[in-house]
């Protein structure tokens, strides 16, 4: 053993002054292989998070999740997903209390909610959980104490509060102190219990609330749900459950034992929905079913959403590494031919080939060392700039890490060996053969038949790979292209946004009322500004309200009322937004609270239901158990929840006829460049109130671009990978090339001397690399038609035979061949004959 160490410290110590006495070599490869390694990083860091890591809680695998399925009729409220994700809060109970297969049951919902704390209010990211939360969890505070069963007992009664380690750490200073002070939320006073463990962040995934609140105060955290009495409503839908499996219970039996109780409870809450159907009441109980879902990583609705793009990046990143591998072996290669005489005196000397072979694989590992440790230095930053593109997060709020951990290290770790071990290999073979007469013979640089021909196998490789980067990124900027260029329904430019919601600072229903009301009449005072309006439902922001409708003179065939997007708006709404009024009017100011009930509908209600806008004008349609609000007027529909889809049928009602009022998101027309208003309009929402938050204030563009932010990411990144890759072949190709000129200078001086044109030396030259290229961008280009139907749910507006994507696939790498050529060419075409003819 000692021995062992004593060679291999010898070779490294050797291998360092190889590198040494070739620094061009040494930088040149230590740089590329630091592109692709610390992609792999980058990448691999948010794949991890979103897709791989389990939750920092005890024993992640014994937790599960639910998701049921049958009819439905009620409200529901959700942060992502779909309905069957969540659950009443009696349902969650009864759940948790009657079951025989779990230890235990949380419920949980993630929201937003003020934070005032030395008299400065911001609205941030919260959780509001049952009591049993961190028990179940397996978590110890960090300071005071978590939450137990004692504070979760009725409602209204627990105005109590845990903090997360990071609002304590930045916000209160990470006072020891704190436990026992007051917080408000939403003006109203919690007190600090104590602060949740620094490693944890929530149990659903990618959340990082600032802090946690019982679930019996959702009334005060989500003033909005209170008029539906949410803790006693079996009607409504709001909460994630959680549970953890007995010892030795899979899931398979869980879900077998949970299924009886499940049935039962279904069958209890039928009396709930009363003159329905036989085939509603049978889909409601019969064919209604509890899964229960694996949930050691915690629920996550943009799991779904980052899944594919990741994979694709992650994928994108492997060929760019195998790009730089191939790269490299090219460069040992040729410094290989520099170094046939050494090895060849070695083995004349009695050097062993295993001795030969070891002190190559140490070189090597000592470049994808080197080359790891320079990826990993601009990985966080490259993970960084990922997250915020592929979430759209603002700066500070990012709800993924980029640092790097022991997970991403150990990753990167064996990223390095296995690609210094790969291209390795090519010296490897290149000197495992003893050739002593030749080798010391031969002119430095002569290389072997077989050597050549990897070479030119190895810079067709890299040109096919960069043509398959390249026809990636051209279906994602096509793609990008394509969303920008889309209809939205209403007009984006000049147009600015932002949040306003003054329960946050505790005002109540009425006093909000007055306040939004406020708020729009006196932006819409402001130079500059032409317009002014609100909503709850904002526009390509994700956002989806809906609820039941009644509508006159329709009968569902399931005996369901439509479930259809309801909209709260301000008078001007569509007139500030420029949205096509179609038919009849908008809201006034007229249409107040103790006025009749009105509401606008969209072209996709009125063809729906009415079968055209004149139709519509005048029924009647209603939330409650009647029809009784007038439609006034029809508008065009719009893209609302993303860029891709068109909202589908949305009934628009008066904000100041809603019962039970809230924040909104207010819109601000300009007659010129919005920008220079977005302080004027901070300053007069603060003039009116000094605690009122100005959230999210942006212009439509820019929303706009943070509704493509995916597919933006995706392009960017897709772009910098090809650049990259193009770049790499580019180079490979150069070298070799290089490489070929001056082994061939004999020959060409020959060619020369007996007539040969100086263009036909450059043809000779180039030729061969030529068809290399040629046929290794025709075997890639199905690979990107294969690509495009693979990955066909990320694209928009993209064939699979996309012509614009092909042509720059073609082109591009053609000019890169072109370039990369021209130097060799133009120095095999100054060679002199008679020089030529002296060299040996």
């Amino acid at each position: 053993m000692a021995a062992f160490f004593s060679h291999l410290l010898n070779d490294v110590r050797y291998a360092l002054r190889q590198l040494r006495r070739s620094p061009g070599f040494a930088i040149t490869a230590v740089v590329t292989l630091a592109l692709g390694i610390g992609a792999n990083a980058a990448i691999f860091t948010l794949f991890d998070q979103v897709l791989l890591r389990m939750l920092p809680v005890s024993q992640p695998h014994e937790l599960v999740r639910f998701e049921w399925s049958g009819s439905y009729a009620g409200s529901a409220s959700s942060f992502g997903g779909e309905a069957s994700n969540y659950f009443s809060y009696p349902m969650y109970k009864d759940l948790r209390d009657r079951n025989q297969v779990f230890s235990g049951m949380l419920a949980a919902v993630k929201t937003s909610a003020g934070l005032s704390w030395n008299n400065q209010a911001e609205n941030d990211d919260v959780e509001v959980v049952s009591g049993n939360y961190f028990q179940l969890l397996g978590l110890n505070p960090a300071l005071g104490r978590l939450f137990t069963a004692q504070d979760e007992t009725a409602k209204g009664a627990n105005s109590v509060v845990v903090l997360s380690y990071n609002y304590w750490r930045t916000k209160l200073a990470g006072a020891h102190d704190a436990v026992g002070k007051v917080l408000l939320v939403n003006g109203h006073p919690f007190t600090i219990l104590g602060v949740a463990p620094e490693n944890f962040s929530s149990a659903i995934g990618g959340y990082q609330p600032n802090a946690f609140l019982p679930v019996t105060m959702v009334d005060v955290v989500m003033p909005w749900m209170a008029p539906r009495d949410d803790l006693n409503s079996h009607k409504s839908i709001w909460l994630t459950l959680v549970a953890r499996l007995k010892p030795g219970m899979s899931m398979l039996q869980a879900e077998a034992g949970m299924a009886p109780l499940w049935h039962a409870l279904r069958n209890d809450e039928l009396a709930f929905y009363k003159s329905r159907s036989e085939q509603y009441k049978k889909n409601f109980t019969d064919n209604s079913h509890l899964r229960v879902k694996e949930d050691s990583t915690g629920f996550s609705p943009n799991r779904a959403d980052l899944k594919m793009p990741l994979i694709i990046l992650m994928s994108m990143a492997v060929l760019l590494v195998a790009m730089c591998c191939i790269n490299v072996a090219t460069l040992l290669l040729l410094r290989a031919a520099g170094r046939a005489r050494e090895m060849s005196m070695r083995y004349a000397l009695g050097a062993k080939r295993a001795r030969i072979v070891s002190q190559l694989l140490v070189e090597g590992a000592l470049l994808g060392l080197a080359g790891a440790f320079v990826g990993l230095v601009f990985a966080p930053a490259v993970t960084q700039t990922m997250v915020r593109l592929l979430t759209s997060a603002d700066p500070g709020s990012e709800p993924y890490a980029a640092g790097i951990d022991g997970r991403v290290l150990l990753f990167t770790l064996g990223v390095s060996i296995l690609t210094s071990l790969l291209f390795s290999v090519a010296p490897v073979l290149h000197f495992s053969r003893r050739d002593l007469v030749n080798s010391l013979r031969q002119s430095a640089g002569t290389a072997s038949r077989g050597t050549q021909r990897f070479r030119k196998l190895a810079v067709g490789l890299q040109i096919a790979l960069s043509v398959l980067l390249l026809g990636g990124a051209g279906l994602f900027m096509r793609t990008l292209d394509n969303l920008r260029q889309q209809e939205v329904g209403f007009n984006v430019t000049k147009l600015v946004t932002f949040s306003l919601d003054p329960t946050i600072s505790g005002f109540d229903q009425e006093r909000t009322r007055q306040t939004v009301v406020s708020a729009v009449e006196a932006i819409r005072r402001l130079p500059g500004v032409t317009g002014a309006a609100a909503t709850n439902d904002p526009e390509l922001s994700g956002d989806s309200e809906h609820s039941d409708f009644i509508i006159q003179g329709y009968k569902s065939p399931e005996d369901e009322n439509p479930h259809l997007e309801s909209v709260r708006i301000t008078p001007d709404y569509f007139s500030t937004l420029q949205q096509p009024l179609l038919a009849g009017r908008e809201f006034t100011a007229g249409d107040s609270k103790d006025a009749p009930k009105v509401a606008v509908v969209n072209l996709a209600m009125a063809i729906q239901f009415f079968g055209s806008a004149q139709g519509a004008l005048g029924r009647l349609v209603g939330e409650g158990a009647t029809p009784d609000t007038t439609i006034i007027g029809v508008v065009g529909d719009v893209k609302h929840k993303d860029l891709r889809t068109t909202l589908g049928p949305a009934v628009y009602q008066p904000y100041l006829q809603q019962k039970h009022p809230q924040g909104m998101y207010v819109y601000v027309r300009t007659a010129q460049s919005p920008e220079p208003v977005q302080a004027e309009i901070r300053q007069a929402v603060h003039a009116m109130d000094a605690t009122l938050v100005v959230d999210s204030l942006r212009t439509m563009t820019a929303q706009v671009d943070q509704s493509a932010g995916q597919e933006r990411a995706m392009a960017i990144l897709g772009i910098g990978f090809a650049a990259l890759a193009i770049l790499l072949a580019a180079v490979g190709l150069y070298g070799v090339l290089a490489y070929s000129t001056e082994q061939r200078t004999r020959e060409i001086g020959v060619r020369l001397a007996l007539g040969s044109r100086r263009a036909g030396v450059v043809v000779l030259v180039v030729r061969e690399m030529a068809i290399i290229s040629a046929i290794a961008t025709v075997l890639a280009l199905p690979c990107i038609m294969a690509l495009a139907r693979l990955f066909r749910s990320q694209l928009y507006g993209v064939s699979t035979y996309d012509p614009l994507t092909l042509v720059a696939a073609v082109m591009v790498p053609a000019l890169m061949v072109a370039l990369a050529a021209a130097l060799p060419a133009r120095r095999a075409a100054s060679i002199d004959p008679a020089q030529a003819l002296r060299t040996e």
